[in-house]
């Protein structure tokens, strides 16, 4: 178990995304200062895009790379690598000592339980583009700055089932396998990211992994998920292509923080989501 320390500052980009927003809104509810924001369009604390002169920053401990690129062509998802050495500019122009990499479990492709050291197989160019990010942040010259790559699970609100949660009268459609069963997906609630975060950020350097799988310790069922939001499910059968289980393994994350109990079930997952969704 790590040490962590408290009142630790830290800037945080790509913060007005869906969900840069429930992070901001998770983080008002958190002990010690609220993490500065930095974003190309409001709302946030400091309006800055790439190629910018920087603005003067306050002195920080931690930069959290939330920006990036989910989707989109090849030079869309380019982005993801373009912004490291951003990242790092930000980082020796506050004085920040940690830098948390935003990547994501699709570095990985199918599997169960992939833990940080199974070999990365993207099966897509979105994966392919947070597995570039990642060769190019291990290449970089350290400075004195603690790189940690977070590969992110699903997060609750913010993920591809997201738009489907919301009160609607259409069902959600599903992959149905053989087991009767749909997609089995590793998730973490919103409000337990924002908690990781700032424990992340507050540990000293020497505690501070390379890379971190960042997930709830047990994977959920999208069914339950859709259920537990009182969403109808309509279910297709699954094509020869689609992948019922693609899992994580939390035990890094756990280990640092065994004290840190994060939400496991669909219903407590759901209304964590609700709880930052529906306020201003």
């Amino acid at each position: 178990m790590a040490k962590t320390s408290h009142n630790v500052t830290c800037l945080v980009t790509g913060s007005n995304g869906k969900l840069g927003l429930l992070l901001r809104r998770a983080w008002r509810k958190c002990p010690g200062p609220a993490p500065l924001c930095m974003a190309r369009r409001a709302p946030t604390d400091i309006l800055w895009s790439p190629g910018d002169p920087l603005p003067p920053l306050p002195g920080m401990d931690t930069v959290i790379a939330l920006w990036g690129c989910t989707s989109g062509d090849a030079a869309d998802l380019a982005t993801n690598v373009d912004l490291v050495p951003y990242t790092v500019a930000l980082a020796e122009a506050c004085g920040a000592r940690n830098i948390l990499h935003f990547s994501s479990a699709a570095i990985y492709g199918p599997g169960t339980e992939l833990d940080e050291t199974s070999p990365p197989t993207p099966a897509n160019a979105y994966g392919a583009s947070k597995l570039t990010m990642e060769e190019t942040i291990r290449a970089l010259p350290r400075n004195g700055i603690r790189h940690c790559v977070l590969r992110l699970a699903n997060v609750v609100g913010a993920d591809s089932l997201a738009p489907a949660l919301a009160p609607q009268e259409a069902p959600i459609t599903l992959d149905r396998f053989a087991d009767g069963h749909g997609p089995l997906r590793s998730y973490i609630a919103p409000g337990d990211l924002a908690r990781v975060l700032l424990a992340l950020a507050a540990l000293p350097g020497e505690a501070l992994p390379e890379v971190v799988n960042v997930t709830a310790p047990v994977p959920v069922r999208m069914e339950d998920l859709a259920r537990a939001a009182g969403r109808p499910v309509v279910w297709r059968d699954a094509p020869d292509s689609a992948h019922q289980c693609v899992t994580m393994d939390g035990k890094r994350l756990e280990h640092l923080f065994p004290q840190m109990k994060l939400l496991r079930n669909a219903q407590e997952l759901i209304a964590d989501w609700r709880n930052l969704e529906f306020v201003s």
